[in-house]
């Protein structure tokens, strides 16, 4: 079994990002994609989202935040809802039937009352990872790292990416990232003897 891979590519990941309203128009789909990107959730705690942890139904709006306690760690998290998933939710709202809320921000086709499906979510980032041509091996796990990557490419201090992935030891975090690999590849490509 390959490692699952970040999206390193600026431009392979705004194509990858906007497949599904670009490509194949699909307002669930692209949501999915945009708040695993921005939000860093497993696919797990991403998948059992619901209308009430996004929008407030007493005040009429977005939330600021998403509290969710993670089914891995049983940690709680509070993830800030920033534009760009703002946005995304809005247009889907728009479209939304069902938006009460208790039911699921990304709900199953079969089944209404159910999540979309793990091996569903891995089928449809599958599918964009190829129209985009990505060729390493991209799965629902690679919205998670790709957050992380390019938060460290911004200068996001490993430490604190540990923090926000709730990770238990720097090595894992390192890991996770290639971080190592890239630190390597830069002192190579920075030397011209």
């Amino acid at each position: 079994m390959s490692t699952t891979n970040p999206i390193r590519n600026r431009k392979t990941l705004g194509n990858f990002k906007n497949y599904y309203v670009n490509i194949r128009p699909n307002p669930r789909n692209y949501v999915m994609i945009v708040m695993g990107l921005n939000t860093a959730f497993r696919i797990s705690d991403l998948l059992k989202l619901q209308w009430q942890h996004v929008w407030d139904d007493h005040l009429q709006h977005f939330r600021t935040h998403i509290c969710l306690e993670e089914h891995k760690t049983g940690k709680t998290r509070i993830v800030p809802i920033n534009p760009a998933e703002k946005q995304a939710l809005t247009t889907y709202r728009n479209v939304c039937t069902e938006k009460g809320p208790s039911d699921y921000l990304f709900p199953s086709t079969r089944d209404k009352t159910k999540p979309l499906s793990r091996y569903q979510a891995y089928r449809i980032i599958k599918a964009a990872a190829e129209a985009c041509g990505l060729e390493e091996h991209v799965s629902c796990h690679s919205l998670r790292k790709t957050f992380g990557y390019h938060a460290w490419k911004q200068g996001t201090p490993p430490a604190m990416l540990m923090e926000l992935y709730n990770h238990s030891s720097y090595g894992i975090t390192k890991r996770y990232l290639g971080i190592e690999q890239d630190e390597k590849d830069n002192v190579y490509m920075k030397i011209e003897l």
